[in-house]
């Protein structure tokens, strides 16, 4: 699974994310120049926005699976076509920001359909540190 290039093309997420029900389409911006956080903000001009990391950079190990309920809803033909995206809760210190890895955005880069997905039957956290001091 690899990095999504940022695009102002709309990625549609076949189910609404966790708590946002009224959002299923969003754009993915950049918030930095080396594009290590991103912004998934919702097309409706609703002010939805959550801020997204790819995992890689941080976690070199993270490599969640995801059923085959999942790669048929987002139209997966192979593995390269996946990219994940993890939510950052940044709170009220930078410093102690934490990043969802139980619940990945899944996304299919030539389609640009999406889903978040809830990784069952693993121990991952809700709150993984961002940083390590």
């Amino acid at each position: 699974m690899t990095d999504l290039s940022v695009t102002t093309r709309a990625i549609e997420f076949v189910a609404p994310l966790m708590g946002f029900a009224e959002q299923t389409t969003f754009h993915l911006l950049p918030l930095d120049e080396e594009g290590t956080l991103s912004s998934l903000r919702a097309a409706d001009g609703s002010g939805v926005r959550l801020v997204v990391v790819a995992p890689g950079r941080f976690f070199p190990d993270y490599a969640p699976r995801v059923d085959d309920e999942v790669v048929h809803a987002l139209d997966l033909q192979d593995a390269s076509e996946a990219v994940v995206l993890n939510v950052v809760n940044i709170g009220d210190d930078p410093a102690t920001a934490t990043v969802n890895l139980l619940a990945p955005i899944v996304v299919n880069q030539r389609t640009l359909r999406a889903a978040q997905v809830v990784l069952a039957g693993t121990e991952l956290p809700l709150r993984a540190p961002l940083l390590v001091a």
